[in-house]
C-alpha cells in the first residue's frame, strides 16, 4: 500500500482534498471481495460504486452499495422515476471518466443521480474506489453523503 501515484487516483485525491488519503495497492481492489482482502476490512464495509443508465433520460445513475448487497433495480427505478439499464464499459467511461472496477463515488465527468445504500450507515468507516482498480480511500457514511449529495435509500435486494 502506498499513497496515490497514478493519474486517476491523483485526480480523486485532488477532488477529495486533504481530509482524505487515496491509497494504492499492488493487488487488485476491483471487486468488493478483493478490496476487503487488501484493506483488511469486511466486504460489507466496501462502498461499491455501480453505474446504471436511465432508460428514458440516458442519465448516469450511481448506486453506492455495501459490498455484500445486490442492488434491487426495481427499487432504484421507483426512486428515480424511470427504469434503469446496465451501463456498458463505454458508457461508464464517457460519463465518469473512469473504467469499471475503479469508479469512485466522486469526480465524475457528468454528475450522476446518486443513491446510497442505507446499509452503509451501519459502519463507522467505509472504503470506496478511487479511480483505478487498485486505489481506495476511507471515509464515513456521513462524509459519503456530503461528498456525493446523494440520497440514502433502501436499494438492497432482499
Amino acid at each position: 500500500m502506498r499513497k496515490a501515484t497514478s493519474s486517476s487516483a491523483l485526480k480523486i485525491q485532488a477532488v477529495l482534498g486533504g481530509d482524505f488519503e487515496v491509497l494504492e495497492f499492488s493487488e487488485s481492489t476491483r471487486t468488493a471481495e478483493e478490496a476487503a482482502a487488501a484493506i483488511g476490512c469486511t466486504v460489507a464495509q466496501i462502498a461499491k460504486s455501480l453505474l446504471f443508465r436511465g432508460a428514458q433520460s440516458e442519465r448516469p445513475v450511481l448506486v453506492v452499495a455495501s459490498g455484500v448487497n445486490r442492488v434491487d433495480e426495481k427499487k432504484v427505478a421507483a426512486l428515480i422515476g424511470e427504469g434503469i439499464g446496465r451501463a456498458d464499459a463505454d458508457f461508464v467511461r464517457s460519463k465518469t471518466g473512469f473504467a469499471i472496477g475503479g469508479v469512485p463515488p466522486v469526480g465524475h465527468l457528468e454528475p450522476p443521480i446518486v443513491l446510497i445504500d442505507a446499509d452503509i450507515n451501519r459502519f463507522d468507516t467505509i472504503w470506496a474506489a478511487a479511480g483505478t482498480p487498485n486505489a481506495v480511500f476511507q471515509l464515513t457514511p456521513a462524509q459519503l453523503l456530503t461528498l456525493t449529495q446523494g440520497q440514502v435509500a433502501d436499494i438492497a435486494k432482499r
